[in-house]
């Protein structure tokens, strides 16, 4: 890598479903904790589909997208002294310091060094809006990585990408969502939403040997799970799939619930039409609305609070984006529900999920993405990814 900045492609934010392939500048150490990352693989998020379609009051025209990439190491800062250049890494979403109080806690993404308190936001993330301190994203050619001395994610030469990039986002996050669920041994969870992290936090859960309840309405992400011997409904066959799991499961529901789908639920006409009414406002007035307005379709959350058993847990691992999204308290209490949330902390996961990437891939990750294609065919990755088109459940764009 230069000392001077060289033009490289990257995919950037144009306006609501409007992402190109530019060049621009390659971005060059600025700070002695910086590293430069030649990015081999990248992926399209479900989060990104929220930038594509609903979030773009918090993005600027030419911001770089992208949040789960991984690639060669170039050049390092001097600060640097865990990689080097010529290693293979994978570079968390988040990017925090890995000694400040919040990250001693494993709360990576409260990192107090990088928290963009001006939007009074947790950790900076790549890619990802003035909310989280619209730092340049992965979907690229070469990324400068801030905090380097803490965040790659070193991995070995000799399998495919496809083994590793997932520890970026989709894999921590499903660990996660797993984990707070608080699944009794033995015991069973449903899972809300079967894009990438649904799935994966299905197949970690029936690793662990609970019972698992998948539920979904797009055939491809259905069948994707059915293949896992894990047991699915379709929602489109069930007048109310809460009665459908009491039925499964002796009239209680499951211990646990994963709502895997956030804000993009199906449903919710009213919800449906704020989001869209956003995108014709004036960017000030629309931040106003989508930070103090519930514009949040909550079907899946209240569907979860219905399935869940009177004591168990709901692991919320979706985005939810409204910040007065009416929450139906009187049940949640009557029913003793334990609710736990939050952006995954990447880092504080990667040491149980890499032993399961090193010896025979029992969580099938290899295989998993339904379409590779190119950089520059990042506005049609996007494009069947948020149409649900072609069977796309997972794409990764390759430089």
């Amino acid at each position: 890598m230069q000392d001077t900045e060289v033009p490289h492609e990257s995919v950037t934010w144009h306006g609501k479903r409007d992402v190109r392939v530019d060049t621009v500048p390659d971005s060059i150490i600025h700070n002695p904790t910086d590293a430069i990352v030649r990015i081999t693989t990248t992926a399209i998020c479900g989060s990104d589909l929220h930038l594509y379609e609903v979030l773009g009051p918090f993005i600027e025209a030419g911001d770089i997208l992208g949040h789960e990439p991984m690639g060669i190491v170039e050049e390092v800062g001097s600060e640097v002294t865990h990689i080097a250049a010529g290693d293979r890494v994978v570079i968390p979403f988040q990017i925090a310091c890995g000694q400040c109080y919040m990250c001693d806690l494993g709360l990576h993404t409260q990192c107090e060094t990088t928290q963009v308190r001006d939007q009074g936001m947790g950790a900076a993330l790549f890619g990802y809006t003035k909310l989280y301190g619209e730092v340049p994203g992965g979907q690229a050619e070469y990324l400068r990585v801030p905090q380097a001395q803490f965040g790659p994610i070193k991995v070995p030469e000799g399998p495919p990408d496809e083994r590793f990039v997932y520890l970026s986002d989709v894999l921590p996050t499903a660990w996660q969502a797993v984990e707070y669920a608080g699944v009794p041994d033995g015991g069973s969870v449903t899972v809300l939403g079967l894009g990438p992290i649904g799935q994966f936090s299905a197949r970690i859960a029936r690793h662990r040997g609970y019972r698992v309840i998948a539920v979904d309405l797009v055939p491809e992400r259905l069948e994707m799970a059915r293949r896992q011997g894990i047991e699915v409904l379709d929602t489109r066959d069930h007048d109310d799939i809460a009665d459908a799991i009491r039925d499964m499961t002796g009239g209680r529901g499951t211990d646990s619930v994963i709502d895997a789908v956030g804000m993009e639920a199906h449903g919710s006409p009213a919800s449906k039409f704020a989001q869209t009414l956003t995108g014709f406002l004036p960017d000030a007035i629309a931040r106003r609305m989508m930070e103090k307005a519930g514009v949040d379709r909550l079907n899946a959350l209240y569907l979860a609070i219905d399935i869940v058993r009177r004591g168990g847990t709901i692991s919320l691992i979706g985005v939810y984006g409204g910040q007065a999204d009416p929450m139906p308290m009187l049940t949640m209490f009557d029913k003793q529900i334990q609710l736990r949330m939050g952006q995954v902390n990447v880092k504080r996961w990667v040491d149980d999920i890499m032993p399961l990437l090193m010896d025979g891939d029992p969580l099938e990750v290899e295989g998993f993405a339904t379409h590779k294609l190119p950089l520059e065919q990042a506005p049609h990755g996007y494009e069947i990814f948020q149409k649900k088109e072609d069977g796309a459940i997972k794409v990764l764009l390759q430089p």
